[in-house]
């Protein structure tokens, strides 16, 4: 197997400074022929038509305009009383509550919970906080809920570009976050999360984010220069990317702050690649899913593993990655860790999850794939207007 550590992303801790890429003697065997290719810009531009490179590289400056949205928007909302925070959405729309359901986790008094279905939890009622996030607005499952979540007269904020989600909140005299359309939602990420973020502190339920929001700005403008260039011998996307092509990657990550990360990667991977993924997290997995790299000899010879690390996570979970890293180096085809950078955790976090964005962008170059077109979801929801 061969044995990686992408280190360009230095540990919240301090470990791992070095850019490059760290081999076992094994990784000198010739790579698939995905990752032979040489990628130009006449073949990202011709299989990217729709600009999802753009939309990656401009991601810093998506999220100075989302906090700019977040601050300038009324909330005359009361959160006086709340004892639960519920975020209803799907797909693009819910991994920006994941993701501060996650980033908040330590910091937050009260339960935050993520909703992705058609109805609200039981326990939602008048002294509930709604969030309804849907980026086109026309999400079915999420109207169905803002409208029970309506009937239980909870406190609801939306967010959205337009939609019946607009008009719900125009008619029921909901607060409303309005952002940018014109993206594919999982695009507009910084849109999904930072104007919440910024909500969520205006309206003192938690603090002041504006030192760690600015950091993550300056970090992500750097890093997205870098991995934006393709000749570049430091761009460390590209380079996984490669590795990943035809393969099978698998997507380890801790539970404490990064399991929404962890989520994320595999998201764009699958709809940006338009390539399978899956994975888990730690200690989680040691529990069950490790018992499992065993018995599938050739098929885990197809896998390349991924561990998202962090410098910042609870000691013992930091022991149980490397000795899970060990054992797993012994079945997959090889094992890369990606460390996480910066110094707030907020800016740690999205340093992996830009890096990730990255790498399902190039992968779906590599597999010869427009990475914005989404078919066989716009396919799904055909089917189900006609029932």
């Amino acid at each position: 197997m061969d044995e990686k550590t992408i280190s360009g992303y230095p540990s919240g801790g301090g470990k791992l400074t070095s850019d490059e890429v760290v081999s076992s003697p094994a990784s000198t065997k010739s790579r698939h022929e995905y990752g032979s290719m040489t990628m130009t810009t006449d073949e990202l531009r011709q299989l990217d038509p729709s600009g999802m490179y753009a939309w990656i590289r401009e991601f810093p400056q998506q999220i100075e305009d989302a906090v700019k949205i977040g601050t300038a928007s009324q909330l005359k909302l009361s959160v006086r009383g709340i004892r639960n925070i519920v975020m209803s959405g799907l797909g693009g729309s819910a991994i920006g509550g994941d993701l501060l359901r996650s980033y908040l986790s330590a910091e937050l008094t009260i339960p935050f919970v993520v909703n992705r279905h058609y109805v609200l939890p039981e326990f939602v009622d008048k002294n509930s906080l709604v969030i309804i996030s849907s980026y086109s607005g026309n999400t079915e499952e999420t109207i169905a809920a803002h409208k029970d979540a309506v009937k239980r007269k909870a406190r609801i904020l939306c967010v959205s570009t337009n939609g019946e989600t607009e008009k719900l909140a125009r008619k029921h005299k909901n607060a409303f976050i309005k952002i940018p359309g014109g993206l594919s939602p999982r695009a507009a990420l910084g849109y999904s999360f930072f104007p919440l973020l910024v909500a969520l502190s205006r309206l003192g339920i938690v603090k002041s984010k504006t030192r760690a929001i600015a950091e993550t700005i300056r970090l992500l403008k750097r890093t997205s220069s870098l991995f934006a260039d393709l000749q570049s011998p430091e761009n460390a996307p590209l380079r996984l990317a490669r590795q990943l092509a035809g393969k099978l990657p698998v997507v380890y990550s801790a539970t404490e702050y990064f399991d929404a990360v962890n989520v994320r990667w595999r998201g764009q991977i699958a709809e940006n690649g338009k390539q399978l993924a899956f994975g888990h997290v730690i200690p989680e997995m040691n529990h069950n899913e490790l018992v499992g790299w065993k018995v599938l000899n050739e098929l885990m010879k197809s896998m390349e593993v991924v561990f998202l690390r962090d410098g910042g996570v609870h000691p013992r979970v930091r022991v149980r990655e490397d000795i899970t890293k060990n054992i797993i180096a012994q079945y997959a085809s090889s094992v890369t860790e990606v460390w996480s950078e910066g110094d707030s955790l907020l800016a740690r976090m999205f340093s992996l999850i830009h890096f990730g964005d990255w790498v399902s962008l190039y992968l779906a170059i590599l597999n010869r794939e427009d990475p914005t077109p989404v078919r066989v979801i716009d396919f799904l929801k055909g089917e189900l207007a006609k029932v």
